[in-house]
């Protein structure tokens, strides 16, 4: 971590997970996602699994561990839409 790259990096790391986080409390705290495609976060899930996918394979520890939290996050939204969304 004592590169300037990896400060960086780090750096977007925390903005573009932190990013989520207000997201995921509004829905949480207020169970209403019905402005949230769900097309849209399955979209945004698989990307980040590709994230993660790709930091494995440059051994990136920053790629993998911000892009499993924004993954975490992506998931609890796309688990709070399906609550929601009717089953019929």
């Amino acid at each position: 971590m004592s590169t300037f790259t990896t400060v960086i990096g780090l750096a977007a790391a925390v903005c573009t997970t932190a990013a989520n986080i207000p997201q995921v409390k509004k829905a949480w705290t207020t169970r209403q996602t019905d402005d949230l495609s769900l097309k849209t976060l399955l979209l945004f899930a698989g990307g980040l699994v590709l994230w993660v996918v790709y930091g494995v394979l440059q051994m990136d520890t920053v790629i993998i561990l911000a892009n499993c939290i924004s993954l975490a996050l992506a998931v609890a939204l796309v688990y709070l839409k399906l609550l929601e969304t009717p089953s019929s």
